[in-house]
């Protein structure tokens, strides 16, 4: 007798439908393809392998090493911290230029253009560009190496964008972080772009030892204000989109700046801040800014202010970082975060004093590291 199918529908009470058995089926996942994938499984680098990769210029590397100073993650960090410590030895030979501008100024193009000049003379070029992101999403669009699409097919140029989103303190440590890592790499110049005029510009100033302003002809007086106080950090003014009708715009434009300019205090620096027209879509006054950059470098050099302001810059720094853990401690902490909530309650209910209820967390604060070393 024929043995009974396992198909429920080969029963004889089901006419006319018939299930063939098949064949048998391998296993969804051969050892052999298991083993495969567990060699070729992403394992964790130590501290050696980054720093050896970094010193090499291995760009994977050194972009995984870039993801680690950005991430949160505790264990994250510690590995970042060591990277950077046994890469700080061989940084600190680059020109770090900040670049900022009026929303439209075309930034990106104008980079794109100069780190083509440079990288076409033999330099070895990173962007850092920190990107805008949604205060209320944390997204952010990223789109520089969209933007940039020559630079960022060049074998001599590293484009790395970064999130704005978060403390701005903490955007400038991983900004000065990359920059490190970067030189490690042996990247002789640094851009580092900002999201457009606003306060970032001035923690840039201060990781910076060139700072470029780019401005457009007629972009009106509402903007004055703002550019007063970039103007003042300013050690060039770059009016781009010199080109067609705006020519003529473009050197009314840097008279008027190179007048403005003249009011403002003399530079420790020793330079005298220049003006220039350029157009980075026709690569028009390209080379006269590169060559006005490398005549502030050697004036800089030779006068000693070169060598003084990188110290400067990394004893603020210090003081930055110190003040951004300790915050960061207050409100991460364990008998601190759960009871925010509860106080900030109280103070709008008008049961507490803002002064009263700053006061009695801090007190809890110090009462639990008072504990915690007992």
């Amino acid at each position: 007798m024929k043995q009974q199918s396992s198909h429920i529908e080969n029963h004889p009470e089901y006419k006319g439908l018939k299930v063939n058995e098949g064949i048998e089926q391998p296993a969804p996942v051969s050892e052999e393809s298991l083993k495969r994938f567990l060699q070729k499984r992403k394992k964790h680098l130590s501290a050696d392998e980054y720093v050896e990769g970094i010193l090499k210029g291995d760009i994977t590397l050194l972009s995984k090493a870039v993801t680690l100073v950005e991430s949160a993650r505790p264990d994250h960090r510690l590995i970042a911290g060591e990277i950077i410590s046994r890469c700080l030895p061989y940084s600190g030979k680059s020109l770090r230029i900040g670049i900022t501008g009026v929303p439209g100024a075309g930034k990106s193009t104008f980079i794109e253009a100069l780190g083509r000049l440079l990288t076409g003379q033999g330099h070895k070029l990173a962007v850092l560009a920190i990107d805008p992101s949604s205060e209320r999403s944390r997204g952010s669009i990223l789109g520089d190496k969209t933007r940039m699409e020559e630079l960022s097919g060049d074998p001599n140029a590293y484009i790395r964008p970064s999130p704005s989103a978060g403390s701005l303190g903490g955007v400038a440590r991983k900004t000065r972080e990359t920059v490190v890592l970067c030189e490690a790499a042996g990247f002789d110049t640094i851009f580092i772009e900002t999201v457009g005029v606003g306060q970032s510009e001035t923690a840039v100033h201060s990781m910076t030892d060139f700072f470029l302003l780019l401005m457009l002809a007629g972009a009106g007086d509402e903007l004055q204000g703002i550019k007063r106080g970039i103007m003042e950090m300013a050690d060039l003014v770059a009016i781009n989109k010199a080109d067609g009708n705006n020519v003529e715009k473009a050197k009314m434009a840097r008279i008027q700046y190179k007048n403005a300019l003249h009011l403002f205090p003399a530079k420790d620096s020793g330079w005298d801040p220049q003006v220039l027209a350029c157009s980075a879509w026709e690569k028009t006054g390209i080379s006269e800014i590169w060559d006005t950059i490398l005549k502030f470098r050697n004036l800089v050099e030779t006068n000693g202010y070169f060598l003084s302001n990188r110290n400067a810059q990394a004893r603020y720094w210090m003081y930055e970082t110190i003040e951004e853990q300790l915050k960061a401690g207050f409100y991460n902490h364990p008998d601190i975060k759960p009871q925010l909530a509860a106080f900030e309650n109280q103070v709008v209910n008008a049961k507490l004093t803002s002064y009263e209820a700053a006061r009695k967390l801090l007190d809890r604060f110090y009462d639990s590291l008072n504990r915690a070393v007992k």
